[in-house]
């Protein structure tokens, strides 16, 4: 039965384009808060006569400011800085040193203040530093030079800071703090996105273990909508396909035993060595038919899956062989549960034992946990089998041993039905020879 539609949704596209839209939005917001609320970076500055004193050689210390560093170079440093006050600041800084105005440059890579917020903020600062509006001053970065005796230049400059300004950290917080209120909303965006993809992995992986899982709702933006109805609708097309094949396959297996019926009471007439012979293979025949019935029976789909105890269920079996006087014990272990068809389960574990007990003397079943596993494994103490008829031993009809007698070995159909069933569950079984001798059938499903 189909789940009900649900309300159609945006494209997956318009989601996506949403949240790209809302993101810049966002990010121009952030950037726009940044310039309107946030004062403009104000660099450093400082009076002639400090830098006069670091020309001169003599130690200062400022406070919330770079200090000066002194070099020697052969060269003046350059570009000069142009503007009304750099003559003035020359003059006095050449009367303090006691040397010609020619003799100092003043260099800079900025002319005068571009920004009239950025100015108001110097000449605040300036004012709160006691600086009438007659004394002079330079703002960072510059250079200034003097010459010595010698010919080379004395340069002092503010030294490069180390780490980021008081402004750059400022920005990367805001930014740091918009990060932090935009993420709840884009992980809630992002999860409503990729929640239908996770339920549509999860309902994929769930028809491998169990073909009669409900369909899958469908949901979510149009793009998974529509994958989701084609999901349900190939699912529906595998399990009619399953059932069909399996009730032609058993309807051919019935119809067979009315020929067969027939030729039991044509052949009451031929002689008795060869009516012995015919009907040796009329046994033979129904024999086959009769496993091929209980193979397609164990393969058709089941009802609902139940929780079920793995380790319980091992041991009620064991039980039940010992107590008809086959070899059969259980090692007491962890208690695995699992989602699965008791009925199934019951006889893969059973069909593993019989084969344990009829080709190797003894059944010894333990059960754990493996990786996010159930594992059941029985050994024996048989002789193995060849590692080329590891996955052969596993066709329907196969046996090792040539003959068709049910003393013997049987049709060849019990091992075909255990991997039919533990594949039809999520899993698989295999056979392993033990170094020691005998052999190991391992039951892996998933919990």
């Amino acid at each position: 039965m189909s789940p009900a539609p649900a309300r159609p949704s945006a494209p997956l596209l318009v989601h996506l384009l949403t949240l790209t839209g809302l993101t810049l939005v966002a990010a121009w917001a952030t950037s726009t808060l940044l310039i309107l609320l946030l004062p403009p970076p104000a660099p450093d500055f400082y009076r002639a006569p400090e830098i006069q004193r670091a020309l001169a050689g003599v130690d200062q210390t400022f406070v919330e400011r770079q200090p000066l560093a002194i070099e020697t170079r052969d060269t003046p440093p350059g570009p000069r800085l142009e503007g009304p006050t750099v003559p003035l600041i020359q003059a006095q800084l050449a009367a303090g040193l006691g040397v010609n105005p020619s003799d100092i440059v003043i260099a800079g890579e900025r002319g005068p203040l571009s920004d009239r917020r950025v100015g108001r903020v110097i000449r605040d600062r300036a004012a709160r530093a006691g600086l009438g509006d007659e004394e002079h001053y330079l703002v960072a970065p510059f250079e200034v030079a003097v010459r010595q005796s010698d010919g080379r230049w004395r340069v002092t400059s503010p030294q490069r800071p180390f780490g980021l300004d008081d402004w750059q950290e400022r920005v990367l917080l805001w930014f740091a703090l918009s990060a932090l209120a935009m993420a709840p909303f884009a992980w809630m965006v992002a999860r409503r996105l990729s929640q239908p993809i996770k339920i549509f992995a999860e309902a994929a992986e769930r028809l491998g273990r169990d073909p009669g899982a409900p369909p899958l709702a469908v949901r979510g933006p149009a793009e998974i909508s529509v994958a989701a109805r084609a999901f349900n609708q190939m699912q529906e097309r595998l399990q009619r396909y399953v059932q069909d094949r399996t009730a032609m396959v058993g309807a051919i297996a019935h119809d067979l035993r009315t020929p067969l019926t027939r030729l039991r009471f044509r052949i009451e007439g031929l002689p008795d060595d060869q009516r012995a012979k015919y009907a040796h293979d009329l046994d033979q025949m129904e024999d086959m038919i009769a496993a091929t019935l209980a193979f397609v029976r164990d393969g058709a789909p089941r009802g609902e899956r139940t929780a079920l105890e793995l380790s319980s269920l091992v041991e009620s079996l064991c039980d039940e062989m010992a107590e008809t006087g086959a070899p059969a014990e259980v090692e007491l272990g962890e208690k695995v549960v699992l989602q699965g068809d008791p009925l199934a389960l019951r006889r893969l574990i059973s069909n593993l034992l019989e084969n344990a007990v009829k080709f190797g003397g003894q059944a010894r079943a333990r059960v754990f946990r493996d990786a996010g596993h159930a594992v059941v494994e029985i050994d024996d103490d048989g002789p193995g089998i060849p590692a080329a008829d590891a996955e052969k031993v596993f066709e329907p009809f196969y046996r090792r041993e040539p003959s068709r007698s049910r003393q013997t070995g049987g049709i060849g159909l019990g091992l075909a039905v255990v991997r039919t069933i533990a594949r039809g569950h999520g899993g698989d079984v295999t056979l392993h020879n033990r170094a020691g001798g005998g052999l190991t059938a391992r039951v892996q499903l998933p919990i």
